[in-house]
């Protein structure tokens, strides 16, 4: 439904440019509330996923990506909680890129209630080639051209990205706790 949404709103309103934010509206479910009575902490990431498609179709970077044999795939991500959405809650799903480095691309996903943000969550995405291997940053921009105006990924950002990392995929990972 929301890719549909999505590519209705590309047909009435246009396309969103690289740097602006893009908003799905959705409700509190029963089947996101938890135990005590809120959104359940994992039903963030599989919503703020919905932002993703919304913000992936209405920039035209979808129809790239299925053209061309290319994919997505979420490398790292960290949300925060601030406050607790309720049962039949409405919020929006706002998502924007928020910049890139050398082998991915950083994402912003916010939880908002009447303009106050209830959540956040940054994204560390990969783009890989459905043939193999990951897609380059100048293939990217060849194809959809390089976004002006996007910010420099903060400090912080570069830093969370690091210390998350877990080792290449072909490399050794053992589950060893100290």
């Amino acid at each position: 439904m929301v890719m549909l949404t999505a590519r209705r709103r590309v047909r009435r309103s246009g396309r969103l440019g690289p740097t602006e934010i893009g908003r799905v509206r959705l409700t509190t479910l029963p089947t996101d509330i938890d135990l005590l009575q809120h959104m359940n902490n994992g039903r963030y990431l599989s919503l703020f996923d919905l932002g993703r498609w919304d913000l992936l179709v209405r920039t035209g970077l979808w129809d790239v990506m299925k053209e061309r044999g290319w994919y997505a795939v979420v490398s790292s991500e960290t949300v925060t909680f601030r406050k607790s959405l309720n049962l039949w809650q409405r919020f929006d799903v706002e998502s924007r890129m928020i910049g890139h480095d050398d082998k991915a691309l950083y994402l912003e996903h916010r939880a908002v209630v009447e303009g106050e943000v209830y959540a956040r969550a940054i994204i560390r995405a990969r783009m890989m080639k459905r043939a193999g291997g990951t897609l380059s940053h100048e293939e990217l921009f060849a194809a959809v051209g390089r976004p002006e105006g996007i910010p420099e990924v903060e400090d912080w950002v570069h830093e969370w990205a690091a210390a998350s990392a877990l080792p290449p995929t072909r490399a050794e990972a053992p589950s060893v706790w100290s």
